[in-house]
């Protein structure tokens, strides 16, 4: 996987990347990462891809990240490696 650039971001670190024929955003918080993949055909390059990450993209990652963060909270406690 080829390091394109960040892509800077107040809240999270923001990488794109190359392989295999397709444009990935890592999204970075913490302990939690999400990653979108989209093929290079669909785009015109990497500046194109920097559009996508606007406003309300960023709101739905925190949602996002909000609700893995519940959902392991919930199975450590359940599978009592939390207390």
């Amino acid at each position: 996987m080829r390091h394109i650039k960040d892509i800077p971001n107040n809240r999270y670190k923001i990488g794109l990347y190359q392989w295999n024929n397709k444009y990935i955003i890592k999204v970075e918080s913490g302990l939690y990462e999400q990653t979108y993949k989209i093929e290079q055909y669909e785009v015109s390059g990497p500046e194109e891809i920097e559009t996508v990450v606007d406003d309300p993209f960023i709101e739905a990652i925190t949602e996002k990240f909000d609700s893995m963060h519940h959902d392991f909270q919930l199975s450590l406690k359940r599978n009592e490696i939390l207390f």
